[in-house]
């Protein structure tokens, strides 16, 4: 096993870390890891990430099925129209787009560096929503507007769509939502969007099983290693600023953002 293999696990060890200490965020890190580190192909590296990121996102559900922070008729509303859209999007959209998609002057568009490209732009998107101070920001939403859940099915298709064609989980984008939508306060939707997020990511790897061939040691290894960090992540939780650390790990993503569009562009 070579160091940068090496580094591949470590990093799904620093994947949970994150998600214990923020409560979110470190799924964003799973395609990076899995495509620089360990050098598995886009397609199944956002497959093994909806997997890694689904089951992460179970343990931290049922802490806040617990706790009476999970809002289920908002979670049905929002997960019913997002899980079948991501379920058809591994199972049809993702198989369906050509392996070349266009070529301009020497630069050719495949498959792998649109699925990269995109990725990266999520990246940036969910990198401004840590780096911004969104509690202050999400705080100012009228709290006399009735709840508008017929809103939440468009937005959870949109959002399964996205979350189908990256693999990743997608809170920054459903927590706002929650928010001034469902009129959820701050807790309950960071726990309702975990609710989602897991069945999302769960129903959307099903829709690869029959596309593509999944190392299912390595699968569970990695995602044993993510949810032993999401635990050394709660301990450590304790003695950390978790949103002046979710600020910092703002920037971090930002630059890999632009890092993983530059490599992609460039080769």
């Amino acid at each position: 096993m070579g160091i940068i293999e090496i580094l591949g696990y470590v990093g799904a060890l620093l994947i949970g870390g994150v998600l214990g200490l923020i409560g979110g965020g470190g799924s964003i890190l799973t395609v990076p890891v899995l495509v620089y580190l360990l050098a598995i192909n886009p397609v199944t590296a956002t497959a093994y990430s909806l997997f890694v990121v689904g089951s992460a996102s179970l343990v931290g559900t049922v802490k806040n099925i617990q706790k009476g922070l999970v809002e289920f008729k908002t979670a049905i509303s929002f997960a019913i129209p997002a899980f079948i859209a991501v379920f058809s999007t591994r199972k049809f959209l993702v198989p369906a787009i050509p392996e070349e998609i266009f070529t301009v002057f020497e630069f050719t568009l495949t498959k792998d560096i649109a699925i990269m490209l995109f990725f990266a732009i999520l990246m940036l998107a969910a990198s401004f929503s840590m780096i911004k101070d969104r509690d202050k920001l999400l705080a100012n939403k009228d709290e006399n507007a009735k709840p508008k859940y017929g809103a939440l099915i468009p937005l959870g298709f949109v959002t399964g769509i996205i979350t189908g064609l990256v693999g990743a989980g997608g809170g920054f984008i459903i927590i706002p939502i929650l928010v001034i939508l469902a009129k959820l306060p701050m807790k309950s939707a960071v726990g309702t969007s975990l609710f989602i997020i897991a069945i999302n990511s769960l129903i959307g790897f099903l829709g690869d099983l029959g596309n593509i061939n999944i190392d299912w040691v390595f699968l569970l290894i990695f995602t044993g290693l993510s949810i032993v960090g999401i635990f050394i992540g709660i301990y450590f939780s304790k003695f950390i600023d978790g949103k002046k650390l979710k600020k910092a790990f703002g920037w971090f993503v930002l630059v890999m953002g632009i890092y993983i569009m530059w490599k992609e562009l460039s080769a």
